[in-house]
């Protein structure tokens, strides 16, 4: 080509520029261009281009171009990107067409600059008023899928219900039978150190035989239900949530849906079954080892005889005192397995969503186990139960 000028040269590739005319440029690559090759960089490029303003155009010209890889594409990119300062206009058509493809996708969509997010400090009026906007647009879906889960209570009770019994017997073992060790471990703590806090007052009276109604009416009437929630709330609340948040990333949840299985009966019921079953019992089992806590702090530390703590029990103990702790640990379960699959259902499509779905699980099983508590206790104690 006339006017041919060597800007780079190898032994395996050369890259000349030859004028087409005033305003048009035209750029010859030849030979092999692959990043094994030691490409060249464009510096030689826009010094031409720094000496020769009145260029307009660019062109190319890779007839000559032997073999390729993404090193052309890269060199390619950079002459593109470096000339935008000069107002030139590039022209792809005289480029391999594998090629022109390959810069079509890299330029579809602009480099971001700066990724980083301008945030200003919030102050705790606006954290106070934001938290308050996301509570009022988060009660809708909350409340519906409420009502979801109260239609599929009302297809179990009719038999119309689509779910698996096989799969409501495997998560009753896990949410009751496997979470015995950890109840049984928290409920004896938590009996001695009520029976250690009961008793170093009641020693200064000669009373230490009232630990056992200490003991007894504290573990079946709050302790043990309320410790038992908390442990199934972190243990069995959160599986829920990553188990059905899990579901949502693979799609499997819109795969029920398109087989017209009804996820809330077939994933969310059994959950919510097994929970509203077991957290009593364990409430109930948790209240015994509590107890048999107390008795032996009672009979190694404070000289009451095993018999004495037993019968003292059984005085202050009634049916009455056993179905206000059965029943709060009711509401507890029921608490639990709606936030676990509340925040399981409504996690996100990413592995991250998966870990904040199961946080926002416990944390709202927690908290909701803490004010029914406290609402409990109050109504209990106005009727006189």
């Amino acid at each position: 080509m006339e006017n041919q000028l060597l800007l780079s040269d190898h032994e395996h590739w050369s890259l000349s520029v030859s004028p087409s005319d005033a305003a048009t440029l035209i750029i010859l690559t030849a030979g092999d261009w692959r990043l094994e090759n030691n490409l060249p960089t464009v510096n030689s490029l826009l010094a031409y281009l720094n000496d020769h303003p009145d260029v307009q155009t660019l062109a190319f010209d890779s007839e000559q171009v032997t073999q390729w890889d993404t090193g052309l594409c890269t060199f390619l990119l950079n002459v593109i990107e470096q000339t935008k300062s000069f107002n030139i206009k590039v022209e792809l058509s005289g480029l391999p067409e594998g090629v022109q493809r390959l810069l079509g996708l890299a330029t579809a969509v602009p480099q971001v600059k700066d990724t980083g997010r301008k945030q200003h400090a919030a102050g705790n009026l606006e954290k106070i008023g934001q938290t308050a906007i996301d509570f009022i647009q988060a009660a809708p879906a909350a409340l519906h899928f409420l009502g979801e889960a109260a239609l599929a209570f009302g297809r179990f009770l009719t038999g119309k219900a689509q779910y698996k019994r096989s799969d409501l017997f495997l998560i009753i073992q896990e949410v009751g039978p496997n979470a015995l060790p950890i109840v049984t471990l928290i409920s004896f703590l938590v009996g001695l150190i009520l029976a250690y806090m009961g008793a170093v007052q009641l020693q200064q009276f000669g009373a230490q035989i009232f630990i056992a109604d200490l003991v007894g009416i504290g573990m079946v009437r709050e302790m043990a239900g309320l410790m038992t929630g908390i442990i199934i709330a972190g243990r069995s609340g959160a599986a829920f949530a990553a188990q059905l948040g899990t579901m949502q990333v693979n799609e499997e949840i819109d795969a029920l849906k398109t087989l017209g299985i009804s996820p809330m009966e077939h994933l969310v019921l059994p959950r919510m079954l097994a929970l509203i079953m077991m957290v009593p019992l364990l409430t109930l089992y948790g209240s015994i080892v509590g107890m048999i806590a107390g008795m032996v702090i009672a009979v190694t530390a404070f000289d009451v005889t095993m018999f004495e703590y037993y019968n003292q029990t059984l005085r202050a103990l009634d049916m009455r005192q056993v179905m206000v702790g059965l029943s709060k640990a009711s509401v507890y379960g029921v608490l639990i397995a709606y936030a676990g699959c509340l925040r399981g259902m409504q996690c996100g499509r990413s592995a991250s969503a998966v870990g904040e779905a199961t946080t926002s699980a416990v944390v709202t099983s927690i908290v909701l186990i803490v004010v029914a508590a406290s609402i409990l206790t109050i109504v209990f104690q106005a009727l006189g139960i």
